[in-house]
């Protein structure tokens, strides 16, 4: 026999066997990338596991060691330390921690993907820092939403203590009682100069008209909470300005804060291009197959498949080796925190780290299983016919081999994606509400929204404006339309109107002082000379929140006192057609789930009170729903009786206020706390046999309505 030409008919079995090892190692370990370190979704999932955004406000941002962070991004604000955590998600929502994470997980994947030539972690902070003026509104005005009515002997004790309390508000402290005391025209007038004369001059011919009739009306709290942040707002600016200076203007970027050199290593194995991998080494292992079947010559079928199955099982095993002894060098580590962090920052990202490091090992191993199994079966095979070489040959066995191999490649490429989680689906900030239809969740609903103290309404009934309401969690938004008025309108308006007695005396003595008539379309409470803004603006920034928010649904239900045809011309001008639902024609039929309206990308409901139409997206409310009464005028008259819209329908508009000639924040304080929001929904639920959906509420930023509206949503 001849020993070399003997070799050299081996040799390219042995060098096709060991290019079969490496490929199905090569192949398993580039399609486990493929659906992990370059998936989005994937890091997703590790922060969603460990509860990332929830321990940020619960864990990182109350942790002593960022307090200099925190009271920089709270305007340095001298908000409790108790309060601190709430304070923290005006300034900063969670969904723009999401949004910015989002970022920062993009970039990162592009970097290792290929697709950029650099990686470069920058957080955008100028949503952060213009909510900072919001901050101070609701934070002002839920400080002195509770206390009031405190009576004084005389003019000048009250104007005393009116000057003490101010002090104490802006010094973050809870007055001990705010004055109380009928005022004469002169005497409010008097008062309010004095309550603005240490505002900035820009502020104080503005902010009087509205400070002069709260305080007519009696109601201190809101004089207050008005004057307040304008009081601040050169620390607020000041607080915004130093952060702005710190990140370099309005983005930060902590690139070279952090450790990248793993992540630049990584990438010299995953920018080539993994889809370009798999394909050069699927062709290969093929190849290196075909050649080992084929290569076998005259040996029998038993002795030709034995190689087929060992490079399969021996490069499944090669790939599970890599994967085990990456996972136990990293340590489940890739990036070190820098020691300046606090503990629990550097824990939290430990924590997130080891979560997805110890995925990626399991997503590996279980794709390396499958050529394993298809190695042992092949080899399985090979065996029994050796053993057993009168056995029929099975005519068909090469089709077994190719469809054996075919498997394992297949599988190879498509059980990462089977096995790898992915971050959860949310809606409306809940994975649980996707399957819910729409109207089987509860919304926290903002009453007259366009009201705020921010815009500067008299007797307004929230305080921060829509677009800071959507942020601090209200999905409906009750609004008013309005032409503006003639002055022939004025007393009539007014008569109609749930303005205080004094607050109708001062709006009509300023008819055109105060706010001269304009023209068009705007959002105002009865009378537009007491405050508004213009519609279709407002329309275009709820456009803009909604789409910065592309899993959120959002409802308007519009006093309407404009046609229907006006309505639909202001939402096309404000480019909201896109965005519209249409209901079902019949208001008995079922609502789509909020996965549905989130897909299909029309997750704007729109209804009106009083026209039905023309578009079809514009629908009468008390068509698809019903309501409680709304002119409560103490909590223990709060009632569920029918109202508008009967008792029958599948929506159920939960009227949460008390009216006694206009707004109450002293009110708002206790019927808006999550106990007291809850036993009245609990007991409006069971005498209506209908789950309510919409939680109507004065000052939605005081109490806690929103708390009580997640308790329901976990509830259902």
């Amino acid at each position: 026999m001849d020993p070399v030409g003997i070799a050299s008919r081996r040799l390219p079995r042995v060098a096709a066997l060991v290019l079969a090892v490496l490929a199905t190692a090569v192949l398993t370990l580039a399609a486990t990338a493929r659906s992990t370190v370059v998936s989005p979704g994937f890091y997703r999932s590790a922060l969603d596991e460990q509860k990332a955004y929830d321990r940020l406000y619960s864990q990182v941002l109350v942790d002593p060691r960022t307090a200099a962070v925190t009271r920089g991004l709270l305007a340095r604000l001298p908000v409790p330390e108790a309060q601190v955590t709430s304070n923290l998600k005006l300034v900063l929502p969670p969904e723009t921690v999401r949004d910015l994470t989002q970022q920062q997980i993009d970039a990162v994947v592009g970097y290792l993907g290929g697709e950029r030539d650099s990686l470069v972690l920058k957080v955008d902070l100028r949503p952060v820092l213009a909510n900072l003026n919001d901050l101070a509104q609701i934070y002002f005005g839920d400080l002195v939403a509770s206390v009031q009515n405190r009576p004084e002997p005389d003019f000048e004790r009250f104007s005393a203590d009116l000057s003490t309390a101010l002090g104490a508000v802006t010094a973050g402290h809870i007055p001990k009682g705010l004055p109380a005391l009928p005022l004469t025209e002169a005497q409010a007038e008097e008062a309010a100069g004095t309550l603005v004369s240490g505002l900035p001059a820009t502020d104080r011919d503005s902010l009087r008209p509205a400070v002069e009739a709260a305080l007519r009306d009696g109601d201190v709290a809101t004089a207050l909470a008005t004057v307040a942040p304008a009081a601040v707002s050169d620390r607020t600016r000041t607080a915004a300005d130093r952060l702005r200076a710190s990140v370099g203007g309005g983005t930060w970027n902590f690139t070279d804060t952090l450790d990248l050199a793993p992540l630049h290593r990584t990438r010299t194995y995953t920018a080539v291009g993994l889809g370009l991998t798999e394909a050069l080494s699927s062709a290969l292992l093929v190849a290196s197959l075909a050649v080992l079947w084929i290569g076998g010559g005259s040996a029998t079928p038993g002795r030709r498949l034995l190689p087929v199955g060992w490079s399969l099982a021996a490069g499944g095993l090669l790939a599970g080796l890599v994967a085990v002894l990456f996972r136990l060098v990293s340590g489940g580590r890739v990036i070190d925190p820098p020691g300046s962090w606090p503990p629990s920052l550097a824990r939290l990202v430990d924590d997130v780290q080891r979560t997805a490091l110890d995925r990626l090992t399991a997503t590996a191993l279980t794709t390396a299983l499958v050529p394993v199994l298809a190695g042992a079966l092949l080899t399985g095979v090979g065996w029994a016919l050796q053993v057993r070489p009168h056995v029929p040959a099975l005519p068909r066995l090469r089709w077994l081999a190719l469809a054996t191999g075919g498997a394992a490649v297949a599988g190879v490429l498509l059980i990462p994606y089977a096995v790898t989680p992915t971050a959860s689906r949310t809606c409306e900030g809940s994975a649980d509400l996707c399957d819910r239809s729409y109207d089987e969740v509860a919304y926290l609903t903002s009453h007259n929204a366009m009201s705020t103290t921010v815009d500067r309404f008299i007797g307004p009934l929230q305080d921060p404006g829509i677009t800071a309401q959507l942020d601090d969690g209200v999905r409906a938004l009750q609004i008013d339309t309005y032409r503006w008025e003639r002055p022939d309108e004025i007393t009539a308006r007014l008569a109609e109107s749930d303005f205080t007695p004094e607050q109708r005396k001062f709006i009509a003595a300023a008819v055109n002082k105060v706010n001269p008539p304009r023209e068009g379309l705007w959002l105002c409470h009865s009378v537009c000379r007491a405050g508004a803004i213009a519609l279709v603006p407002a329309l275009r920034e709820i456009g803009d929140w909604m789409r910065a928010h592309p899993t959120e649904v959002i409802t308007l239900i519009v006093q309407d006192a404009i046609s229907g045809e006006d309505t639909q011309q202001a939402f096309a001008q404000a480019g909201l057609s896109d965005l519209v639902h249409t209901p079902d024609p019949d208001p008995a039929k079922p609502w789509p789930t909020l996965g549905n309206l989130i897909d299909s990308g029309r997750r704007l409901v729109v209804f009106a009170e009083q026209a039905d139409g023309p578009a079809p997206w514009y629908r009468n409310f008390y068509d698809y729903g019903m309501e409680t009464p709304f002119a409560f005028r103490t909590p223990d008259a709060m009632s569920c009786v029918a109202h508008r819209g009967g008792s029958d329908k599948r929506l159920f508009l939960l009227n949460h206020f008390i009216t006694v000639d206009g707004g109450s924040r002293l009110d708002a304080g206790e019927v808006n706390a999550r106990r007291f929001v809850l036993d009245r929904v609990h007991r409006c639920e069971r005498e209506r046999g209908r789950p309510v959906n919409f939680v109507a509420v004065d000052y939605a930023t005081i109490g806690d309505a929103g708390g009580a509206v997640a308790s329901l949503n976990s509830e259902r």
